[in-house]
């Protein structure tokens, strides 16, 4: 049998069997009692990973849960197509399919060849994680004007090869690479 993981014991990207789902901890939060006899209570705000749902759910500090049967995958983004987006598994070379409403948002962080790790949960693909960062390709800004900082805007907006729009600052033109943090979907620098 698989170790139990306690509440009190779960962290930030964690992941964890709760209800028979698997969920990814996104944000936790202890709270310990001031008074003598006080239950101390763990409050997580977490992210069903089939479903694609959060919740905000309070657990006392010795609730025990399983720890899912999740394995990682390293795979590359192949294409997409009706029967939804396609990956390639690193190490077995099968192909992956992930439908789009699986992947939500996203899908606007895929370009060919990019390296994710696809999340299998009881053998079948739920989910991607990405790295840190992306790397994409500006298709479309307003060309930056002389003496706009002036007004402490010094960023525009920026429609990226997927579709992403973020701001990126004034110096960035057509055609040029940038990474995009993927947690965040704003501009890291220039690729």
């Amino acid at each position: 049998m698989a170790a139990l993981i306690e509440a009190i014991d779960i962290k930030r990207k964690m992941f964890f069997e709760y209800e028979d789902a698997p969920f990814h901890c996104v944000e936790v939060e202890v709270s310990r009692p001031t008074a003598r006899g006080g239950q101390t209570l763990v409050r997580v705000k977490m992210r069903n990973l089939i479903t694609r749902a959060v919740f905000d759910r309070t657990f006392k500090a010795g609730d025990k849960f399983a720890e899912p049967d999740l394995v990682q995958a390293t795979a590359s983004f192949l294409y997409a197509d009706a029967d939804g987006y396609h990956f390639m598994d690193q190490e077995s070379y099968e192909t992956l399919t992930l439908r789009g409403e699986t992947l939500g948002d996203d899908r606007l962080l895929l370009v060919d060849n990019v390296l994710v790790q696809v999340l299998k949960y009881n053998g079948n693909p739920i989910g991607l994680q990405f790295p840190q960062h992306v790397e994409l390709t500006v298709t479309d800004t307003e060309p930056g004007v002389r003496g706009d900082t002036a007004s402490g805007s010094v960023t525009k907006a920026a429609t990226l090869e997927t579709g992403l729009q973020i701001r990126v600052p004034l110096f960035i033109k057509e055609g040029e690479k940038v990474k995009v943090h993927t947690e965040t979907r704003e501009f890291a620098g220039r690729a």
